[in-house]
C-alpha cells in the first residue's frame, strides 16, 4: 500500500488545524512538514513551533523533511518537538552518517533525502541505517513545481538498490506529484507519496485525496 503525506507547505495557515483535520478524515496516513531555513534553500518556512502545534492537534506521523543547512544542529529539537520521521539532506551536511545515527538516537526514523541532480551513489553506505529513502522530484524550495520526468526512472533505479540492500526501507517521492502521475509513481517503486498543492487548492481535501488514492489504485 502507498501512503500518502499531504505537505502542509501548500496548506491554509490562517486554518491549518481544519485543513489537517481535513486530511486526517479523509484518510491522509502521514504529514509532511517542509522546514526551509533560507541558507540550503531559497526559502524560509517553519521550525519547531510549528511542529508542536501540529503534535498537538493530530495523531498522524510527522514526516518532517529538514531543507536546512547542517541539520545535525537540530534534529534532536525536532524529535522533542514531536517529529516521528527526520530526513536530512545528503547534500546538506558533511556528516550523513552521524546525523542519521542522532535521529534514531533520539527515537525517531530516520530519513535521507536527494536532490534531482544528486547521484543515487549516496545512500549506498548508509541503507542499514535508514529508514526513509526521500527522492527529490523536483528542486527543493518551493510548493507547486512541475515533476521533473526523468525522476521515474532515478526512482526504478532507487527501488532496484533498495530492494537489494535493505527492503525495509520505504521511498518516499517528493515534488510535483498528482493524480496524472501518483499510479505509475506508486507502480515504479514510491511507497510514500508527498502531495502539497494536490491536496491543498480550491477544491476540498477530501476529494483532492480521493482522486490521489483512486490514481494509486488504477
Amino acid at each position: 500500500m502507498t501512503l500518502i503525506a499531504p505537505s502542509i507547505l501548500s496548506a491554509d495557515f490562517a486554518c491549518l488545524a481544519e485543513q489537517v483535520g481535513a486530511a486526517a478524515a479523509a484518510g491522509a496516513d502521514w504529514i509532511h512538514v517542509d522546514v526551509m531555513d533560507g541558507r540550503f534553500v531559497p526559502n524560509i518556512t517553519m521550525g519547531f513551533v510549528v511542529v508542536e502545534a501540529l503534535r498537538a492537534i493530530t495523531e498522524l506521523p510527522l514526516d518532517v523533511h529538514l531543507m536546512i543547512a547542517e541539520p545535525e544542529r537540530y534534529v534532536e529539537r525536532f524529535v522533542r518537538a514531536g517529529a516521528d520521521v527526520v530526513t536530512i539532506h545528503a547534500e546538506a551536511t558533511a556528516h550523513v552518517h552521524r546525523a542519521l545515527q542522532m535521529v534514531r538516537n533520539a527515537g525517531a526514523k530516520a530519513g535521507l533525502a536527494v536532490n534531482p541532480a544528486t547521484p543515487l551513489d549516496w545512500f549506498d553506505d548508509v541503507w542499514g541505517d535508514l529508514d526513509l529513502a526521500l527522492l527529490m522530484s523536483v528542486n527543493p524550495g518551493f510548493g507547486g513545481q512541475k515533476f521533473i520526468e526523468r525522476s521515474l526512472d532515478r526512482l526504478r533505479r532507487l527501488r532496484e538498490r533498495r530492494d537489494a540492500e535493505n527492503p525495509q526501507v520505504l521511498i518516499e517521492v517528493d515534488g510535483g506529484v498528482n493524480p496524472n502521475n501518483a499510479g505509475v509513481l506508486a507502480r515504479t517503486g514510491a511507497d510514500v507519496l508527498v502531495a502539497g498543492s494536490a491536496v491543498f487548492n480550491s477544491s476540498p481535501v477530501a476529494a483532492n485525496i480521493e482522486a490521489l488514492r483512486d490514481a494509486i489504485a488504477g
